[in-house]
């Protein structure tokens, strides 16, 4: 079974509301076992348009992803996010 990964590209508008976001979310994230591969880090643009924070996460599936998503905690988590920041989320399936 392929493994599904959460790809965020975040703006952070409200950088003192953003450790909200992350607080909220966690327990979600502990529950579905998510492995941030990417949290931030230095970012070489090459093409396209860019946002400032991107962050992979690795879940056993695609449906754990999928799953994790739509918890009550992460859909909490998600209107804080969206009160702070600008971004994009998309969930793929990982490569065997």
């Amino acid at each position: 079974m392929p493994k599904g990964y959460w790809i965020a590209r975040v703006d952070v508008e409200d950088a003192d509301g953003y450790p909200n976001y992350v607080a909220t979310a966690k327990p979600a994230f502990e529950r579905y076992n998510a492995k941030f591969l990417v949290r931030g880090g230095t970012l070489h643009p090459l093409e396209g348009t860019s946002r400032a924070r991107n962050v992979v996460i690795e879940f056993a599936s695609v449906q754990d992803a999928l799953d994790c998503y739509n918890t009550v905690e992460y859909q909490a988590a998600v209107k804080i996010r969206q009160a702070v920041s600008q971004g994009d989320l998309i969930i793929v399936e990982g490569n065997d």
